[in-house]
């Protein structure tokens, strides 16, 4: 063997190596499936962020320069482009269930820390936006508050149909008295372009279902998932992910998907690069 080959990541990967909260696979060539499955409905703490989510998004871009840059996939025996540039990045919910895909931060940890947005989720989602292959977020569940941002900082998402069992996206800080930092609505900007839409979801903290979603431009697919088992609902979803990923992994071959993304969505990165501020439910003005 090769000390080429030796260097390949050996896959299925743990984030963090014990009491993992990340899965990382590779099912096929250009391929990556990253399962969030930290309880039972896929909390996005400080821990999973950094120690998880982000060491997995490291692995995926290198694995994914090596393969381009191998002079063996570059290209096939007769000459023409082989598979060496195609990627793509699917991320989805713990996959032994189908009520979750994520819940969102926990509310009362990132309240108590100050650098959590700069350090942490800030980054994650600028990541997301301009990284180098086609992201695409598996929903096979609930999508709540901060999970919904992270799906939207993907470029495509798809949602199981809720013929199984309900599901909702939706943005329920209003209801709980939360304030937005900068960076759910720079993405929210970027991502929807609709103003009553925006509404919907920022404002007045709508419950869309995947019907509502799709019509409303926020998931680009829906899964069938109808029948009894949770194999019908997230292994579907999964499934739909894997067969849109098929269809835009040829993409990023060039090596200017995360570059063209970075002038896309350029006002959106400068505002989550900005330093956190303190976030009140009223600026000072409108309290007079």
């Amino acid at each position: 063997m090769s000390s080429s080959n030796q260097n390949l990541p050996q896959f299925p990967l743990s984030f963090p190596s014990s009491q993992p909260l990340v899965t990382l696979s590779y099912p096929h060539t250009g391929c990556w499936v990253m399962e969030l499955h930290n309880g039972e409905d896929s909390r996005l703490t400080k821990q999973m962020i950094d120690d998880a989510i982000r060491p997995a998004l490291d692995v995926v871009e290198e694995h994914w320069n090596r393969n381009r840059a191998s002079p063996l996939t570059a290209r096939n025996k007769k000459g023409s482009s082989g598979d060496g540039g195609d990627g793509a990045l699917i991320i989805i919910g713990k996959r032994n269930q189908d009520k979750f895909f994520s819940n969102g931060f926990e509310y009362e940890s990132v309240k108590g820390n100050p650098t959590f947005f700069t350090e942490t989720a800030n980054p994650l989602f600028a990541r997301l936006l301009t990284f180098p292959i086609p992201t695409i977020a598996a929903i096979n569940g609930h999508c709540f508050a901060a999970a919904m941002i992270l799906a939207l900082s993907c470029d495509y998402r798809i949602m199981t149909d809720g013929s199984r069992r309900h599901a909702w996206m939706c943005m329920n800080e209003i209801h709980f008295g939360a304030p937005w930092p900068l960076s759910f609505t720079a993405v929210l900007n970027a991502k929807v372009s609709n103003p009553s839409v925006r509404r919907r979801i920022a404002l007045e903290g709508h419950r869309f279902t995947p019907l509502e979603a799709l019509t409303a431009g926020l998931v680009d697919r829906l899964a069938s998932c109808g029948g009894t088992g949770v194999e019908l609902g997230t292994e579907n979803v999964l499934r739909e992910a894997m067969r849109l990923a098929k269809e835009v992994s040829a993409l990023p071959k060039q090596g200017v998907w995360g570059s063209i993304k970075t002038f896309l969505y350029r006002e959106c990165l400068e505002t989550v690069r900005l330093e956190a501020r303190t976030h009140s439910i009223l600026p000072p003005a409108a309290r007079l």
